[in-house]
């Protein structure tokens, strides 16, 4: 049966305008909120860098979930979500997320709880809980069935990866937010070396301010300036990148999360941050190496953890999901 015309119908608003990690965490959440509110003109509120990724969460159909709508973390929404009946706070814990929601006037806010507003009551917030299932627990409590195991996303409409020598390369990204996520670059070209001998292609990607890192890697491990993607790929040219790729080896970053939303096996490196909270799923094609202990996750240092890692364990669990492949 055909949608009444977007003017007629009432409107779901989810705020999440955090980075690439973030909002393929909350895929499961979103897919549920889709299904729960299939009348609704549904709105996503994110950054405008995110709005091409935010179109590959898709319903059975085809059709995405939502419409984007640019926003920037805690700023005021722009005028096409303005006017919603349902709003839900997908970004945190409050209270600042909730005051966001909270000026386009809802009948219905769906958010945690949280001291400072008194006039809402929602679900109470967990410190130690894992990324997806959070926000699932918040639907779940708030009625709304959700399951968190809905991480998959749509492969980016591309005809072929940029460049075509990604088709089952091993994809290093040695790049995070902070430097106590991201691991000393000596492993990197070790791991780097130890794939070429291989016979594996290897590829580099990072945003740009992450070129000269990548590059001075592949320098070091031998690896020509054309197979740094660093720098020159937008969100959908990196999802089309790792979607083709034979594996994906990075930090805990966003990243990883498209590793798993595409279902490019992966080895992902934790230093601060467990991956109980951020990790990817319990499943043979992604794997985790992770010390035990946990950090400071924006520290201006490599984490003591993270830096234990060596890159015989990396070079380890890469043949690991060669055998499971095999």
């Amino acid at each position: 049966m055909a949608l009444a015309p977007a003017a007629e119908r009432p409107t779901l608003l989810v705020l999440r305008a955090l980075g690439l990690g973030d909002l393929l965490a909350a895929v499961p959440a979103l897919r549920a909120l889709a299904a729960a509110f299939g009348e609704y003109r549904r709105l996503l509120a994110v950054p405008p860098a995110l709005a091409p990724l935010a179109a590959l969460i898709r319903e059975a159909g085809g059709r995405p979930c939502f419409a984007p709508v640019p926003a920037a973390p805690l700023g005021p929404l722009p005028p096409a979500a303005l006017r919603s009946d349902v709003a839900v706070n997908l970004h945190g814990s409050g209270p600042q997320s909730h005051a966001v929601l909270r000026a386009v006037r809802p009948q219905r806010l769906i958010a945690f709880a949280h001291p400072a507003i008194d006039a809402h009551r929602g679900p109470a917030w967990r410190e130690d809980e894992h990324e997806a299932r959070r926000w699932c627990r918040l639907l779940q409590e708030s009625g709304i069935p959700a399951d968190p195991r809905r991480l998959e996303i749509s492969r980016p409409p591309r005809a072929r990866p940029s460049p075509p020598q990604a088709a089952g390369a091993t994809l290093l990204h040695p790049g995070a937010a902070s430097a106590a996520r991201r691991w000393p670059a000596p492993g990197w070209v070790a791991v780097a070396r130890a794939e070429r001998a291989r016979g594996r292609t290897v590829l580099l990607t990072g945003g740009p301010q992450e070129r000269g890192l990548a590059l001075g890697i592949a320098r070091a491990a031998g690896i020509p300036p054309s197979a740094v993607l660093a720098g020159r790929t937008d969100v959908l040219d990196l999802a089309a990148v790792v979607a083709a790729a034979g594996r994906l080896v990075c930090n805990d970053t966003g990243v990883a999360h498209l590793a798993t939303a595409l279902g490019t096996p992966s080895v992902i490196l934790f230093g601060p941050t467990s991956p109980a909270q951020w990790g990817p799923p319990p499943v043979a094609r992604h794997r985790v190496l992770w010390a035990g202990r946990t950090g400071d996750p924006h520290g201006d240092r490599c984490d003591p953890g993270l830096r234990a890692i060596t890159p015989e364990q990396v070079v380890v669990e890469l043949r690991a999901l060669e055998t499971m492949s095999a």
